[in-house]
């Protein structure tokens, strides 16, 4: 028989692009088509870079070729990403030596998921092929080193250049410091701000954090000491918020905007993300009950005319997976892993408009007691 590039389309439009929900046809992934004979050539670019993504796909049209046309035929599937490195702003130079681009996440509220969100951002960083970092900047409250299963963790010494240095814990590829590692969990944290602010410092300019093109910075709720700590100790290239779609939360939410717009912080904002957005019951998956109310955050985002980056609903398998240590970002081509990816690949795009457009941002410097200056 006589390949030609009509069935071969055919068949592709059978397969789903990684993420996309769409077809590799539909979805655009399906760059060129070449055939000869018995052999066929085809080049595909899909958004997830890793090398379990690229040899799935390749796996997926061989199999596909040989079951629905013929077993005989010879397939060649080149596989590339689309996914660009994403580069720091120009002329920057991060006063983390290694480190690329930092972002904040905050909210204005507690206990509208911003760890949660933190967690499950840098596992699809991961995922898409860059080298990640979270800093637990929640001094009082540190959970990010039991969303990933490291609670027993110790940060290991290491020597670099000549420089004794803490060794970042590393978990699902990410790497991870949270004052979690060395406080005990049964006692609280009662520390003034200069001291909660110091242990920070540490483990922002003492630790050996490597190459990294994210370093991710949990936020505890609020506008207070470590927020400012952290905008006066590094530039950050700019914070995504997390907020319910409750007034109560978007009240708070709204703060955590305004301090970093004030004129003498400037921390470009990427965007804003709705955690617990709706709730759809195993029993009934066509409903959707909007229990802390509806759109908030996306209204919100409208109103300070910054992006809607994407919304979670509340499930309780992304509660569970916490607990356990094991993000539901982990998961493969699931509707959840599928809302976190979503919500990444916007912040990345608003990272890249935000580095094409804007200066770098100052570090914040303090020149008295009642107020900032970047001068």
């Amino acid at each position: 028989m006589t390949l030609n590039k009509k069935d071969i389309t055919k068949v592709l439009e059978t397969l789903t692009a990684p993420g996309e929900g769409k077809s590799l046809v539909e979805s655009g992934a399906v760059k060129n088509i070449v055939t000869f004979d018995k052999e066929v050539i085809i080049d595909v670019a899909i958004g997830n870079p890793t090398l379990q993504a690229k040899k799935k796909v390749e796996v997926e049209i061989m199999k596909a070729i040989h079951e629905q046309i013929d077993q005989k035929i010879d397939v060649k599937v080149n596989v590339t990403a689309t996914i660009a490195p994403i580069k720091p702003v120009e002329n920057a130079k991060p006063n983390v030596p290694g480190i690329q681009n930092i972002i904040a996440v905050a909210s204005g509220k507690g206990g509208v998921g911003k760890s949660t969100i933190t967690a499950n951002m840098a596992i699809s960083l991961q995922k898409m092929g860059f080298k990640v970092g979270i800093l637990d900047a929640d001094v009082y409250g540190p959970s990010i080193h039991l969303m990933f299963d490291v609670a027993n963790a110790k940060p290991l010494s290491v020597e670099i250049d000549g420089r004794s240095k803490m060794q970042p814990v590393e978990s699902y590829g990410v790497k991870i410091l949270s004052l979690g590692f060395f406080t005990d969990a049964n006692q609280a944290v009662i520390w003034r701000g200069a001291m909660a602010s110091k242990a920070l410092n540490q483990m922002i300019f003492d630790s050996h954090w490597g190459e990294l093109d994210f370093l991710l910075i949990d936020l505890p709720p609020g506008t207070g000491d470590i927020h400012l700590s952290i905008v006066q100790a590094v530039p950050v290239t700019g914070a995504v918020i997390v907020s319910t779609p409750q007034n109560i939360a978007l009240a708070d939410a709204k703060k955590g905007v305004a301090m970093f717009q004030q004129e003498n912080i400037s921390v470009p904002v990427l965007g804003i993300v709705e955690n617990m957005s709706y709730f759809t019951p195993a029993e009934l998956p066509n409903n959707k009950y909007y229990i802390f109310g509806k759109d908030g955050a996306k209204n919100l985002a409208k109103d300070i005319d910054a992006a809607f980056l994407g919304e979670v609903p509340l499930v309780q398998s992304i509660r569970e997976s916490g607990d356990v240590g094991h993000p539901v970002a982990l998961q493969n081509n699931t509707p959840l892993e599928n809302a976190f990816s979503e919500i990444t690949k916007n912040a990345l795009s608003q990272l890249v408009k935000r580095n094409k457009d804007l200066p770098p941002t100052e570090i914040v410097r303090i020149t008295t007691m009642s107020g900032c200056s970047s001068k």
